[in-house]
């Protein structure tokens, strides 16, 4: 599964100074079965996981 989302993140040097406003990234290779109230938490993960670099992402929305 595919879904587009928008975020703003900070740098791991820095965790609490968010810096980086995303307009729209389209994140992919979400399992189907992740159940809807869920996937704000898992889609936060997953992009901290690919991005090692950021520290924390806040204001995440589904487009």
């Amino acid at each position: 599964m595919e879904i587009r989302v928008t975020y703003e993140h900070s740098l791991a040097s820095a965790p609490e100074e968010f810096i980086v406003h995303v307009p729209s990234q389209l994140v992919t290779d979400i399992p189907a079965n992740v159940p809807r109230a869920l996937l704000p938490e898992f889609v936060t993960e997953l992009i901290i996981e690919r991005s090692p670099k950021i520290g924390k992402i806040r204001n995440l929305r589904i487009l």
